[in-house]
This record gives structure tokens, C-alpha cells and sequence, in this order.
């Protein structure tokens, strides 16, 4: 799962589809409103991906290692993978919050820092 997280994570900084599709890609309303939002989800989402994968599979690794030889070691591995399963999942919220920090409902770039109405004296 974590390598899957990372992979993805990878292709969507990297490599994410070109054009706004139905089918392959982070699809959501406010990530397909344009070019700029759908680059923007893609990205955001792959260094999401990215760095939750990596921390996941540090610890996946370092937890198996412990808990290799005793009992409980399938129960383990179960709720590890939930826990991934969970954390790749919360791209989507954190994504679309990113999203509308950015991004206003129609999709067009947030003026970042000051208004302009205090620059004016």
C-alpha cells in the first residue's frame, strides 16, 4: 500500500494527465473546473501521496520488524493496512481543501497577500 502511495504520488507531481478527463486521474468537480485546478489537485494530491507513503512504509517496516516472530503479528499487519488504506483516502478531503484555499467556487486563482484596496491610500 505504501509503495502504491508513493508510485501514485510520483506519477501525479511528475507526470499527471494533461487533460481534464473522466476517467483516469484525480477527478472531482472543483479539480476539474479547469486546466489551473486540475494541475494544481494533481500535484497537491501527489505530494500528499508521497509523503504519507513514505512515513507509512518507514513504519510499516520498522513495526513488522518488532512484531515479526510473536502472535499477534496478522492482527498487526490488518490494522496497519487499514490505517494505509485510511490515510490514502484522506487526499481527498485534504486536497479539496487546498483546493478551495486557492481556488475561488469558479475556479479562478485567490489573490494571495494583501488586498489591493489596502495598498491604496
Amino acid at each position: 500500500m505504501s509503495f502504491t502511495m508513493i508510485g501514485f504520488g510520483l506519477i501525479f507531481i511528475k507526470n499527471p494527465p494533461k487533460e481534464i478527463n473522466s476517467t483516469l486521474g484525480y477527478r472531482t468537480k472543483m479539480s476539474s473546473k479547469n486546466k489551473d485546478t486540475w494541475s494544481f489537485a494533481h500535484k497537491y494530491a501527489g505530494k500528499v501521496w508521497l509523503l504519507s507513503g513514505g512515513v507509512n512504509a518507514i513504519l510499516f517496516i520498522i513495526v513488522l520488524n518488532i512484531f515479526k516472530d510473536s502472535g499477534v503479528f496478522e492482527s498487526i499487519v490488518n490494522t496497519i493496512t487499514s490505517i494505509q488504506i485510511a490515510i490514502l483516502l484522506l487526499v481527498i478531503p485534504f486536497t479539496e481543501i487546498a483546493l478551495k484555499k486557492t481556488f475561488n467556487k469558479d475556479g479562478k486563482r485567490k489573490i494571495q497577500g494583501f488586498p489591493v484596496k489596502n495598498l491604496i491610500m
